[in-house]
């Protein structure tokens, strides 16, 4: 089998506009916001920079990260690997959470991840470091197979009404929350007489926590997931990505609610992902929650 990062040619043809947005453009015109917004603010009195905007926005960096891991976390572990299953208030959740994470359709999705368990670090996985790092950290999102794109949806997700709904209309409805909700927000503040400099700020800052997200699932999971790391990276990694960065025995037990043990106030803090598994277990959000033998 030719390794993926060959097999796949690096034409226009094969360019996916939508994953270079989403991972490159997107991420650059956050930041280029931000910095020209401060500069403004800086060097223009009027315009009224506080101090405290930066702890808030800091703030706002912070609870993106959180949202778009908790989109990720019932994703890969409910809807991928079977852990569970989401009743619906959780599915809609967690579809507008990868919405919000801008993580393209499910099926899409489940069908990249089912191959890289299948062919892990072999040709054929999707993203295997071992071929390039480089390429299994966004080469393999930019530059897509169309015949893979074509691929069905799993049989198991079909029987979940609202992730077909969902993943049937997910451009449609990443333009309200992408486009049409952010300049409603505005509006709203610039009728209220509210400050649009504060408000440009926080969807900046919003924008970029997306993008930390983002970068550190595809490089700290695809990358640094199958390579030997330190503990500390570890840790830092798995605190961006919600605990799904910790992969030592991911692929030896794939059917886990849990990443980190149940017990230990770290362990439930560093793998959040799985902490709103088991609190929405206690809601009756999710039930028949699964945990590997050495995280239970």
């Amino acid at each position: 089998m030719i390794p993926r990062s060959m097999a796949i040619p690096k034409t226009w043809q094969t360019f996916n506009v939508a994953s270079f947005f989403s991972a490159i453009l997107y991420p650059i015109l956050g930041l280029g916001v931000l910095i020209t917004l401060v500069v403004l603010g800086l060097a223009l009195e009027p315009l009224q920079l506080h101090w405290w905007y930066a702890p808030v926005g800091a703030a706002t960096v912070l609870g993106a990260i959180i949202v778009c891991n908790m989109g990720i976390g019932p994703l890969h572990r409910i809807l991928q690997h079977r852990a569970g299953e989401l009743r619906t208030p959780a599915q809609v959740m967690t579809m507008l959470n990868l919405i919000i994470a801008m993580q393209g359709q499910v099926k899409d999705w489940v069908n990249y991840h089912s191959q890289h368990h299948r062919f892990s670090d072999k040709p054929g996985d999707p993203h295997n470091p071992f071929e390039s790092k480089r390429w299994a950290w966004v080469g393999w999102i930019i530059w897509r197979d169309a015949r893979e794109m074509a691929r069905p949806m799993p049989l198991w997700l079909k029987k979940q009404p609202i992730i077909v709904w969902m993943d049937r209309f997910y451009n449609s409805i990443s333009l309200v929350v992408h486009l049409a909700i952010p300049a409603l927000i505005y509006l709203i503040v610039w009728a209220a007489g509210g400050s649009l400099l504060l408000t440009a700020i926080l969807h900046a800052c919003f924008v970029i926590g997306r993008a930390i997200q983002f970068h550190a699932t595809v490089y700290g999971i695809n990358v640094l997931g199958h390579l030997k790391t330190p503990k500390w990276a570890d840790h830092l990694i798995g605190l961006l990505t919600g605990g799904e960065a910790f992969h030592d025995h991911h692929h030896e037990e794939p059917v886990s609610a849990l990443h980190r043990p149940r017990k230990g106030l770290w362990n439930r803090i560093v793998d959040y992902n799985g902490t709103l598994l088991l609190a929405m277990e206690k809601v009756g959000w999710v039930r028949n929650l699964k945990i590997a033998p050495q995280f239970a």
